[in-house]
């Protein structure tokens, strides 16, 4: 039962912040867009596309912290949201990891392979403390 437990505080731990991420994407775009409105942040550029897949991340973060809350919520019924979830940290830290070795993102120093690291502890995380299947009835 604490296994279960784990894997619900694991699924509420990363749902509810992906859902205030891309709460917060989307009313960036709506505020840069905004007559008047600046872009923001000065660190990445963006202009119109850029707003746009900014909006669009923000929805799918919403979508995905929703299901992560969802399997939070009842652990047995929504086994294959972990293992989405688990696909897509361990995707996130493979990229990032070709990113570091290509060089193309030098002056982020080490953090790209931080990043990776705590990517796929999550990902194992989500792996191993994955609910077991509901019984049947027969």
């Amino acid at each position: 039962m604490r296994r279960i437990t784990a894997y619900r505080a694991l699924c509420g731990l990363l749902g509810i912040p992906l859902i205030l991420l891309g709460v917060g994407l989307v009313l960036g775009f709506f505020r840069a867009m905004a007559p008047g409105g600046e872009p923001p942040g000065p660190l990445v550029p963006l202009g119109p596309n850029g707003l746009y897949y900014m909006a669009f991340l923000g929805t799918a973060l919403v979508g995905w912290g929703g299901g992560l809350v969802g399997a939070m919520r009842q652990p047995e019924t929504s086994r294959s949201v972990g293992t989405a979830t688990a696909v897509a940290l361990v995707l996130s830290a493979g990229y990032r990891m070709l990113a570091w070795f290509l060089g193309d993102y030098y002056f982020l120093g080490e953090i790209l392979r931080v990043e990776a690291a705590i990517l796929l502890l999550l990902a194992l995380a989500f792996v191993w403390l994955r609910p077991p299947k509901p019984a049947t009835a027969s």
